[in-house]
């Protein structure tokens, strides 16, 4: 029985192996991984499929987050960067940090966008004057130095420092700035969902003393208006922030901001409302024209390339940017 499948086997492999050695051979070709990425246009979510509340208040336009589709560079695609229009290889070393893998920045991207989702609820929140409750705080930590001495591991949520609790990384700066240079900062830790106590020695840089520690801050919020921000396992990062409190904001009010027009955009957001920086915009405003934006919203860092990428390109789009929440709505609230 086993001899005859071996001979079948066997005859079907000798019969067949240049077709198997290609196979093979264009498996491997996709699974080498070079130390590029490709970015390339990517497209927009409609945020108004995404959002819930109370009010839930419905929208006759659409508000919609742009994002940009990121290549692994394998050898097939890095090929195909040279033949597509707005393929572009960057190094991997541009967009990670030191000694970051990909799969680090993915997981790090991914506590980016839980954060950008507290932010953007709490600054519209603010603006409309509503209640909401930080009910728990996380400390995670994303990057850890070649120069730091501690046993402290990617993800370790850091509790409290010094035996003192904090909100912030502006606070655990400060804590470190209290210290000497050689000191150790003591450091509860919840790792596995298991406490551990951990120290972080302080040195001295051309910045001032460090402990080589940097970890983003997400809240776990309640309000009155029980808003809910779905988002799929591929989505992450920062940069959706403002859009996400844009739709959260009309989705609390009965002033439909959108006007029944299609409206894409990209910015950060803080939990004051200020819009920051983002990148890859000219990646975002291609995608906005093909899904047929009337208008693009984009950071004031990022609105020169906006109106250079639309001029070169004769783009019909109205481009829209401001500082803040606040401005970007009453831009939007004064178009006819």
């Amino acid at each position: 029985m086993f001899s005859k499948i071996y001979d079948k086997v066997k005859k079907f492999i000798k019969e067949n192996w240049l077709f198997l050695v290609i196979i093979v051979g264009l498996n491997l070709l996709f699974w080498i991984d070079l130390p590029y990425v490709i970015y390339a246009p990517g497209g927009a979510i409609n945020l108004e499929e995404r959002i819930s509340s109370k009010s839930n208040y419905e929208s006759s336009g659409k508000l919609q987050m742009a994002y940009v589709s990121m290549v692994r560079g394998s050898i097939p695609f890095l090929l195909a960067s040279y033949v597509i229009p707005n393929w572009d290889i960057e190094p991997k070393s541009d967009v990670t940090l030191e000694d970051e893998s990909i799969n680090d920045m993915i997981k790090k991207d991914k506590l980016y966008l839980q954060e950008s989702i507290a932010n953007a609820t709490m600054s519209s929140l603010k603006l409309l004057n509503k209640d909401f409750k930080i009910n728990k705080i996380h400390n995670n930590v994303v990057y850890i130095t070649k120069e730091a001495d501690t046993k402290l591991k990617l993800y370790d949520e850091i509790v409290k420092v010094d035996n003192k609790e904090i909100t912030s990384l502006e606070d655990y700066r400060t804590i470190v700035e209290s210290h000497l240079e050689g000191d150790l900062v003591d450091l509860e830790v919840l790792r596995d969902n298991k406490i551990k106590h951990l120290t972080a020695k302080v040195y001295n840089t051309e910045a001032g003393l460090k402990t080589g520690l940097s970890f983003i801050t997400t809240y776990d919020l309640e309000s009155d208006e029980d808003i809910k921000i779905k988002s799929k396992i591929s989505e992450s990062g920062p940069s959706g922030g403002l859009m996400m409190a844009l739709g959260i904001y009309n989705n609390l009010t009965k002033e439909d901001i959108t006007k029944g027009k299609n409206i894409v955009g990209t910015g950060t957001i803080d939990a004051d409302g200020n819009i920051g920086e983002i990148g890859g915009v000219k990646y975002k405003l291609i995608g906005a024209v093909k899904n047929k934006a009337d208008i693009f919203i984009c950071p004031l860092e990022n609105y020169e390339e906006a109106k250079k990428v639309a001029k070169k390109e004769n783009y019909d789009i109205i481009i829209l940017t401001d500082k803040t929440l606040s401005g970007i709505i009453k831009q939007l609230k004064d178009l006819k």
